[in-house]
Protein backbone atom coordinates (compact mmCIF):
# COMPACT_ATOMS: atom_id res chain seq x y z
CA UNK A 1 0.00 0.00 0.00
CA UNK A 2 1.81 3.24 -1.29
CA UNK A 3 1.89 6.13 1.55
CA UNK A 4 -0.50 8.98 1.01
CA UNK A 5 0.27 12.88 0.35
CA UNK A 6 1.05 13.56 3.96
CA UNK A 7 3.13 10.66 4.59
CA UNK A 8 4.88 11.29 1.41
CA UNK A 9 5.63 14.79 2.45
CA UNK A 10 6.64 13.57 5.74
CA UNK A 11 8.97 10.94 4.05
CA UNK A 12 11.11 13.71 1.16
CA UNK A 13 11.58 16.38 4.39
CA UNK A 14 12.80 12.88 6.24
CA UNK A 15 14.96 12.18 3.08
CA UNK A 16 16.05 15.81 2.49
CA UNK A 17 17.36 15.99 6.66
CA UNK A 18 19.70 13.19 5.47
CA UNK A 19 20.87 14.38 1.51
CA UNK A 20 24.20 13.19 1.89
CA UNK A 21 23.37 9.63 2.86
CA UNK A 22 19.79 9.23 0.94
CA UNK A 23 21.87 10.55 -2.50
CA UNK A 24 24.80 7.76 -2.13
CA UNK A 25 22.26 4.92 -1.21
CA UNK A 26 20.08 6.53 -4.40
CA UNK A 27 23.59 6.09 -6.62
CA UNK A 28 23.90 2.57 -6.00
CA UNK A 29 20.49 1.97 -7.14
CA UNK A 30 20.66 3.84 -9.92
CA UNK A 31 23.87 2.72 -11.10
CA UNK A 32 22.82 -0.72 -10.77
CA UNK A 33 19.71 -0.10 -12.75
CA UNK A 34 21.74 1.92 -15.46
CA UNK A 35 24.36 -1.47 -15.33
CA UNK A 36 21.73 -3.86 -15.73
CA UNK A 37 20.06 -1.85 -19.03
CA UNK A 38 22.82 -1.21 -21.13
CA UNK A 39 24.13 -4.79 -20.48
CA UNK A 40 20.95 -5.83 -21.74
CA UNK A 41 21.18 -3.39 -24.86
CA UNK A 42 24.56 -4.77 -25.31
CA UNK A 43 23.43 -8.42 -25.67
CA UNK A 44 20.74 -7.62 -27.81
CA UNK A 45 23.18 -5.65 -29.77
CA UNK A 46 25.28 -8.62 -30.03
CA UNK A 47 22.97 -10.99 -30.35
CA UNK A 48 21.39 -8.80 -33.58
CA UNK A 49 25.36 -8.48 -35.06
CA UNK A 50 25.62 -12.41 -34.52
CA UNK A 51 21.67 -13.03 -36.71
CA UNK A 52 23.24 -10.34 -39.49
CA UNK A 53 26.35 -12.55 -39.86
CA UNK A 54 23.60 -15.21 -41.19
CA UNK A 55 21.60 -12.53 -43.59
CA UNK A 56 23.28 -13.80 -46.67
CA UNK A 57 22.38 -17.27 -46.57
CA UNK A 58 19.74 -19.51 -46.04
CA UNK A 59 19.70 -20.25 -42.29
CA UNK A 60 17.90 -23.38 -42.81
CA UNK A 61 20.73 -24.86 -45.23
CA UNK A 62 23.25 -27.45 -45.62
CA UNK A 63 26.29 -26.64 -48.05
CA UNK A 64 28.81 -29.88 -49.08
CA UNK A 65 32.49 -28.91 -50.34
CA UNK A 66 34.55 -31.19 -51.65
CA UNK A 67 38.53 -31.46 -50.86
CA UNK A 68 41.44 -33.97 -50.65
CA UNK A 69 40.78 -37.55 -49.17
CA UNK A 70 43.55 -37.92 -46.41
CA UNK A 71 42.90 -41.20 -45.06
CA UNK A 72 43.19 -44.52 -47.15
CA UNK A 73 40.34 -46.30 -48.03
CA UNK A 74 39.15 -49.59 -49.95
CA UNK A 75 42.86 -50.00 -50.92
CA UNK A 76 43.35 -46.56 -52.06
CA UNK A 77 45.82 -43.78 -50.65
CA UNK A 78 45.32 -40.74 -49.63
CA UNK A 79 45.48 -37.52 -51.56
CA UNK A 80 43.08 -38.17 -54.53
CA UNK A 81 40.51 -35.24 -55.05
CA UNK A 82 36.98 -35.16 -54.57
CA UNK A 83 35.39 -33.80 -57.71
CA UNK A 84 31.17 -33.12 -57.46
CA UNK A 85 29.57 -33.72 -60.70
CA UNK A 86 25.81 -33.08 -62.20
CA UNK A 87 25.06 -36.78 -61.60
CA UNK A 88 26.00 -35.97 -57.34
CA UNK A 89 23.73 -33.09 -57.88
CA UNK A 90 21.30 -35.45 -59.30
CA UNK A 91 21.28 -38.03 -56.78
CA UNK A 92 21.00 -35.94 -53.89
CA UNK A 93 18.19 -34.19 -55.08
CA UNK A 94 16.67 -37.72 -55.84
CA UNK A 95 18.01 -39.59 -52.16
CA UNK A 96 18.65 -36.96 -49.56
CA UNK A 97 14.59 -36.72 -48.20
CA UNK A 98 13.62 -32.87 -47.66
CA UNK A 99 15.05 -30.98 -49.60
CA UNK A 100 13.63 -28.04 -50.35
CA UNK A 101 15.51 -25.92 -52.78
CA UNK A 102 18.68 -27.59 -54.20
CA UNK A 103 21.69 -25.84 -56.40
CA UNK A 104 25.66 -26.41 -57.28
CA UNK A 105 28.37 -23.64 -58.37
CA UNK A 106 30.97 -23.60 -60.28
CA UNK A 107 32.99 -21.23 -60.16
CA UNK A 108 34.64 -19.02 -62.91
CA UNK A 109 38.53 -18.46 -61.73
CA UNK A 110 40.41 -15.95 -61.84
CA UNK A 111 39.91 -12.14 -63.40
CA UNK A 112 37.32 -12.28 -65.62
CA UNK A 113 36.89 -9.13 -67.51
CA UNK A 114 33.29 -7.81 -68.23
CA UNK A 115 32.49 -5.42 -70.70
CA UNK A 116 29.77 -3.14 -71.98
CA UNK A 117 30.92 -0.52 -74.97
CA UNK A 118 34.17 1.34 -73.10
CA UNK A 119 33.46 0.74 -69.44
CA UNK A 120 34.79 -2.26 -68.20
CA UNK A 121 36.10 -4.55 -64.89
CA UNK A 122 36.51 -7.59 -63.55
CA UNK A 123 33.64 -8.78 -61.97
CA UNK A 124 32.84 -12.41 -59.77
CA UNK A 125 31.41 -14.79 -62.30
CA UNK A 126 29.78 -17.78 -60.84
CA UNK A 127 27.74 -20.66 -62.94
CA UNK A 128 24.18 -22.18 -61.06
CA UNK A 129 20.86 -23.19 -60.43
CA UNK A 130 17.71 -21.79 -60.23
CA UNK A 131 17.27 -22.79 -56.61
CA UNK A 132 20.68 -20.51 -55.90
CA UNK A 133 18.15 -17.85 -55.44
CA UNK A 134 16.49 -19.17 -52.10
CA UNK A 135 20.25 -20.27 -50.87
CA UNK A 136 21.37 -16.35 -51.29
CA UNK A 137 18.43 -14.80 -50.45
CA UNK A 138 18.48 -13.02 -54.13
CA UNK A 139 16.00 -10.29 -54.72
CA UNK A 140 15.42 -9.64 -58.88
CA UNK A 141 14.59 -6.59 -58.78
CA UNK A 142 13.67 -6.07 -62.31
CA UNK A 143 13.79 -8.50 -65.46
CA UNK A 144 13.99 -12.71 -63.76
CA UNK A 145 16.12 -15.08 -62.52
CA UNK A 146 18.04 -17.92 -64.21
CA UNK A 147 15.33 -20.81 -64.98
CA UNK A 148 15.54 -24.37 -65.86
CA UNK A 149 14.85 -24.02 -69.83
CA UNK A 150 17.98 -21.41 -69.36
CA UNK A 151 20.13 -24.55 -67.92
CA UNK A 152 18.58 -27.24 -70.71
CA UNK A 153 18.94 -25.05 -73.33
CA UNK A 154 22.41 -23.85 -72.01
CA UNK A 155 21.57 -20.02 -72.96
CA UNK A 156 24.62 -17.73 -72.36
CA UNK A 157 22.22 -15.28 -70.24
CA UNK A 158 22.98 -14.12 -67.42
CA UNK A 159 21.54 -11.80 -63.78
CA UNK A 160 23.77 -9.16 -62.86
CA UNK A 161 23.90 -7.57 -59.18
CA UNK A 162 22.55 -3.80 -58.92
CA UNK A 163 26.19 -2.64 -58.49
CA UNK A 164 27.37 -4.59 -62.23
CA UNK A 165 24.21 -2.73 -63.55
CA UNK A 166 25.42 0.11 -61.90
CA UNK A 167 28.80 0.78 -62.56
CA UNK A 168 28.32 -0.89 -66.93
CA UNK A 169 25.05 0.88 -68.02
CA UNK A 170 24.49 3.45 -65.32
CA UNK A 171 20.90 5.31 -65.72
CA UNK A 172 20.46 2.79 -68.83
CA UNK A 173 17.87 -0.07 -68.19
CA UNK A 174 20.33 -3.27 -68.47
CA UNK A 175 17.49 -5.79 -69.68
CA UNK A 176 17.87 -6.88 -73.10
CA UNK A 177 21.32 -5.49 -73.65
CA UNK A 178 24.23 -7.74 -74.11
CA UNK A 179 27.71 -7.96 -71.94
CA UNK A 180 30.89 -9.00 -73.14
CA UNK A 181 32.68 -11.72 -70.58
CA UNK A 182 36.07 -12.56 -71.58
CA UNK A 183 34.86 -12.66 -75.01
CA UNK A 184 31.75 -14.34 -75.08
CA UNK A 185 28.82 -12.13 -75.25
CA UNK A 186 25.76 -12.73 -72.55
CA UNK A 187 22.16 -11.21 -72.69
CA UNK A 188 20.94 -9.58 -69.42
CA UNK A 189 17.84 -11.31 -68.24
CA UNK A 190 17.72 -9.88 -64.77
CA UNK A 191 19.16 -7.91 -62.24
CA UNK A 192 18.97 -8.55 -58.21
CA UNK A 193 19.63 -7.04 -54.98
CA UNK A 194 21.46 -9.14 -52.21
CA UNK A 195 21.64 -7.85 -48.21
CA UNK A 196 24.73 -10.05 -48.00
CA UNK A 197 26.25 -6.07 -48.71
CA UNK A 198 28.16 -4.69 -51.28
CA UNK A 199 30.47 -7.77 -52.69
CA UNK A 200 27.50 -9.55 -53.70
CA UNK A 201 26.22 -7.26 -55.19
CA UNK A 202 29.54 -7.01 -57.64
CA UNK A 203 28.46 -10.75 -58.76
CA UNK A 204 27.46 -12.13 -61.81
CA UNK A 205 24.95 -15.16 -62.08
CA UNK A 206 25.06 -17.64 -65.67
CA UNK A 207 23.57 -21.31 -66.14
CA UNK A 208 25.55 -23.35 -64.87
CA UNK A 209 25.51 -25.98 -67.99
CA UNK A 210 26.75 -22.95 -70.02
CA UNK A 211 29.71 -22.29 -67.35
CA UNK A 212 30.87 -26.06 -67.43
CA UNK A 213 30.29 -26.08 -71.26
CA UNK A 214 32.46 -22.81 -72.26
CA UNK A 215 35.02 -22.93 -69.82
CA UNK A 216 36.02 -26.98 -70.57
CA UNK A 217 34.79 -28.56 -67.97
CA UNK A 218 31.97 -30.62 -68.27
CA UNK A 219 29.60 -31.81 -65.35
CA UNK A 220 32.01 -30.07 -62.87
CA UNK A 221 30.80 -28.90 -59.86
CA UNK A 222 32.73 -26.99 -57.25
CA UNK A 223 30.04 -26.66 -54.38
CA UNK A 224 26.51 -28.54 -53.79
CA UNK A 225 23.95 -26.59 -51.29
CA UNK A 226 20.20 -27.06 -50.46
CA UNK A 227 17.84 -26.31 -48.00
CA UNK A 228 15.59 -28.45 -46.20
CA UNK A 229 12.52 -26.70 -44.98
CA UNK A 230 12.01 -25.34 -41.17
CA UNK A 231 13.76 -28.68 -39.81
CA UNK A 232 15.36 -28.71 -36.01
CA UNK A 233 18.56 -28.98 -35.38
CA UNK A 234 18.87 -32.86 -34.85
CA UNK A 235 16.89 -33.39 -38.69
CA UNK A 236 19.59 -31.03 -39.74
CA UNK A 237 22.38 -33.21 -38.72
CA UNK A 238 20.97 -36.42 -39.22
CA UNK A 239 20.35 -35.05 -42.98
CA UNK A 240 24.21 -34.17 -42.39
CA UNK A 241 25.18 -37.43 -41.72
CA UNK A 242 23.37 -38.94 -44.28
CA UNK A 243 24.29 -36.85 -46.62
CA UNK A 244 27.66 -37.42 -45.68
CA UNK A 245 27.91 -41.40 -45.60
CA UNK A 246 25.48 -41.22 -49.04
CA UNK A 247 28.64 -39.20 -51.22
CA UNK A 248 31.75 -40.83 -48.87
CA UNK A 249 30.11 -44.25 -50.65
CA UNK A 250 29.61 -43.17 -54.09
CA UNK A 251 33.03 -41.59 -54.34
CA UNK A 252 34.88 -44.44 -52.36
CA UNK A 253 36.30 -42.03 -49.09
CA UNK A 254 35.97 -42.86 -46.06
CA UNK A 255 33.29 -41.79 -43.81
CA UNK A 256 35.41 -40.33 -40.92
CA UNK A 257 37.26 -38.30 -43.69
CA UNK A 258 36.45 -34.94 -42.77
CA UNK A 259 39.04 -33.47 -45.09
CA UNK A 260 37.81 -35.38 -48.36
CA UNK A 261 33.89 -34.18 -47.76
CA UNK A 262 33.00 -31.42 -45.62
CA UNK A 263 29.15 -30.35 -45.01
CA UNK A 264 28.38 -27.06 -43.46
CA UNK A 265 24.95 -27.26 -41.54
CA UNK A 266 23.88 -23.08 -40.78
CA UNK A 267 21.05 -24.80 -38.93
CA UNK A 268 24.07 -25.94 -36.29
CA UNK A 269 25.86 -23.10 -36.84
CA UNK A 270 22.72 -20.95 -36.04
CA UNK A 271 22.07 -22.52 -33.29
CA UNK A 272 25.10 -22.68 -31.44
CA UNK A 273 25.30 -18.64 -31.73
CA UNK A 274 22.06 -18.93 -29.98
CA UNK A 275 22.67 -20.90 -27.58
CA UNK A 276 25.53 -18.71 -26.83
CA UNK A 277 23.46 -15.51 -25.95
CA UNK A 278 21.21 -17.60 -24.05
CA UNK A 279 24.07 -17.98 -21.79
CA UNK A 280 25.04 -14.49 -22.09
CA UNK A 281 21.48 -12.94 -20.94
CA UNK A 282 21.79 -15.31 -18.28
CA UNK A 283 25.05 -13.81 -17.37
CA UNK A 284 23.95 -10.02 -18.15
CA UNK A 285 20.98 -10.45 -15.38
CA UNK A 286 22.86 -12.17 -12.99
CA UNK A 287 25.81 -9.57 -12.77
CA UNK A 288 22.63 -6.73 -13.11
CA UNK A 289 21.08 -8.80 -10.41
CA UNK A 290 24.30 -8.81 -8.38
CA UNK A 291 24.61 -4.95 -8.90
CA UNK A 292 21.02 -4.74 -8.38
CA UNK A 293 21.70 -6.51 -4.73
CA UNK A 294 24.72 -4.47 -3.60
CA UNK A 295 21.89 -1.22 -4.05
CA UNK A 296 19.44 -3.10 -2.01
CA UNK A 297 21.60 -4.04 0.63
CA UNK A 298 22.71 -0.38 0.97
CA UNK A 299 19.28 0.83 0.89
CA UNK A 300 18.45 -1.53 3.75
CA UNK A 301 21.40 -0.05 5.80
CA UNK A 302 20.08 3.14 5.55
CA UNK A 303 17.08 2.23 6.72
CA UNK A 304 18.29 0.47 9.99
CA UNK A 305 20.40 3.83 10.69
CA UNK A 306 17.32 5.43 10.14
CA UNK A 307 14.91 3.92 12.34
CA UNK A 308 17.87 3.56 15.02
CA UNK A 309 18.45 7.79 14.79
CA UNK A 310 14.53 8.21 15.20
CA UNK A 311 14.26 5.23 17.99
CA UNK A 312 12.63 8.57 20.27
CA UNK A 313 10.42 9.91 17.32
CA UNK A 314 8.97 6.68 16.96
CA UNK A 315 8.22 5.67 20.36
CA UNK A 316 6.75 9.06 20.44
CA UNK A 317 4.68 8.05 17.56
CA UNK A 318 3.54 5.53 19.42
CA UNK A 319 2.86 6.50 22.96
CA UNK A 320 0.46 8.95 20.68
CA UNK A 321 -1.27 6.35 19.70
CA UNK A 322 0.42 5.37 16.55
CA UNK A 323 -0.73 1.96 14.98
CA UNK A 324 2.51 -0.53 14.21
CA UNK A 325 1.16 -0.78 10.25
CA UNK A 326 1.57 3.05 9.96
CA UNK A 327 4.96 2.95 11.83
CA UNK A 328 5.97 0.35 9.07
CA UNK A 329 4.11 1.71 5.98
CA UNK A 330 6.37 5.16 6.65
CA UNK A 331 9.60 3.24 6.85
CA UNK A 332 8.49 1.04 3.80
CA UNK A 333 7.49 4.43 1.90
CA UNK A 334 11.24 5.54 2.41
CA UNK A 335 12.39 2.45 1.13
CA UNK A 336 10.22 2.56 -2.04
CA UNK A 337 10.37 6.37 -2.77
CA UNK A 338 14.18 6.21 -2.62
CA UNK A 339 14.15 2.78 -5.06
CA UNK A 340 11.77 3.81 -7.35
CA UNK A 341 12.97 7.33 -7.95
CA UNK A 342 16.74 6.24 -8.37
CA UNK A 343 16.08 2.79 -10.36
CA UNK A 344 13.35 4.96 -12.70
CA UNK A 345 16.00 7.92 -12.86
CA UNK A 346 18.89 4.63 -13.74
CA UNK A 347 16.64 3.21 -16.77
CA UNK A 348 16.18 6.47 -18.25
CA UNK A 349 19.95 7.44 -18.08
CA UNK A 350 20.57 3.60 -19.08
CA UNK A 351 18.14 3.79 -22.21
CA UNK A 352 19.54 7.27 -22.83
CA UNK A 353 23.07 5.49 -23.46
CA UNK A 354 22.02 2.15 -25.42
CA UNK A 355 20.23 4.92 -27.73
CA UNK A 356 22.88 6.91 -28.34
CA UNK A 357 25.21 3.90 -28.96
CA UNK A 358 22.63 2.68 -31.35
CA UNK A 359 22.54 5.78 -33.19
CA UNK A 360 26.73 6.76 -33.07
CA UNK A 361 28.50 3.18 -33.11
CA UNK A 362 26.86 2.08 -36.70
CA UNK A 363 29.83 0.83 -37.62
CA UNK A 364 30.82 -1.21 -34.69
CA UNK A 365 31.83 -5.03 -35.51
CA UNK A 366 29.69 -7.21 -34.71
CA UNK A 367 27.46 -4.70 -32.81
CA UNK A 368 24.07 -3.89 -34.37
CA UNK A 369 20.93 -2.24 -33.49
CA UNK A 370 21.39 -2.55 -29.69
CA UNK A 371 18.34 -1.86 -27.86
CA UNK A 372 16.23 -2.72 -24.47
CA UNK A 373 13.01 -4.31 -24.37
CA UNK A 374 11.03 -1.76 -22.77
CA UNK A 375 8.54 -4.24 -21.43
CA UNK A 376 11.71 -5.94 -19.49
CA UNK A 377 12.89 -2.57 -18.12
CA UNK A 378 9.46 -1.41 -16.43
CA UNK A 379 9.09 -5.17 -15.49
CA UNK A 380 12.92 -4.87 -13.96
CA UNK A 381 11.94 -1.21 -12.14
CA UNK A 382 8.55 -2.72 -10.66
CA UNK A 383 10.74 -5.75 -9.38
CA UNK A 384 13.60 -3.14 -7.93
CA UNK A 385 10.29 -0.98 -6.10
CA UNK A 386 9.83 -4.28 -4.49
CA UNK A 387 13.22 -5.44 -3.83
CA UNK A 388 13.33 -1.81 -1.95
CA UNK A 389 10.30 -2.66 0.19
CA UNK A 390 11.26 -5.83 1.00
CA UNK A 391 14.96 -4.29 1.60
CA UNK A 392 12.70 -1.97 4.23
CA UNK A 393 10.25 -4.21 5.86
CA UNK A 394 12.90 -5.42 8.17
CA UNK A 395 14.00 -2.27 9.74
CA UNK A 396 10.32 -1.10 9.69
CA UNK A 397 9.58 -4.47 11.48
CA UNK A 398 11.88 -3.69 13.92
CA UNK A 399 10.84 -0.26 14.50
CA UNK A 400 7.21 -1.48 14.95
CA UNK A 401 8.24 -3.55 17.71
CA UNK A 402 9.82 -1.18 19.75
CA UNK A 403 8.35 -0.75 23.73
CA UNK A 404 7.46 3.13 23.63
CA UNK A 405 8.96 3.54 26.84
CA UNK A 406 12.13 1.66 25.64
CA UNK A 407 12.31 3.66 22.62
CA UNK A 408 11.82 6.88 25.00
CA UNK A 409 14.34 6.22 26.98
CA UNK A 410 16.52 6.02 24.09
Amino acid sequence: MLPGLDALQEIFATLQRNKLRTTLTALSVAWGMLMLVVLLGAGRGLQNGAAYEFRDDAVNSLWLYPGKTSLPYAGRGPGRDVKLMNEDYDAIRRTIPGIDHISGRYYLWGEFIVRNGAKHSAFDIRGIHPGHQYLEKTIVTAGRFLNDADLTERRKVCVIGSKVAEFLFGKQDPLGAYIDIRGLSYKVVGVFDDVGGEAELKKIYVPITTAQLVYNQPGRLHQIMFTIGNASLAESQRTAEQLLRFMAERHGVSPDDHLALRVQNNVEEFERVNNVFVWLRAFVWIVGAGTLLAGMVGVSNIMLISVKERTREIGVRKALGATPWSIVSLILGEAIVVTGIAGYSGLILGVAIVELAARYAKDVPYMRAPDVDLSLALTATALLMIAGGLAGFFPARHAASVHPIEALRG
